[in-house]
């Protein structure tokens, strides 16, 4: 497995980051794999597919919904 090293990382953030793998019972090694895990399988266009797919369900039901940006706006404007 290929390394990968991270240069000028502040003493702050790397206390912080001991003491997160600290409290989950990790090393530090383990917890920067985790997090690292974590945000590669992050992606901001599966949400949006998932809004998408949800929305052509409800429409695809024949109901009509309210526009919450304008019930939204209505409040604001009482």
């Amino acid at each position: 497995m290929p390394d990968v090293l991270i240069r000028n990382v502040s003493k702050e953030v790397l206390a912080t980051l001991k003491q997160r793998a600290a409290a989950k019972g990790r090393s530090l090694q383990v917890e920067l794999h985790k997090i690292l895990e974590e945000a590669a399988g992050e992606n901001d266009l599966d949400g949006v597919k998932m809004a998408a797919d949800i929305r052509k369900k409800l429409l695809a039901r024949g109901k009509s919904y309210s526009d919450s940006v304008e019930l939204i706006r209505e409040d604001r404007e009482r």
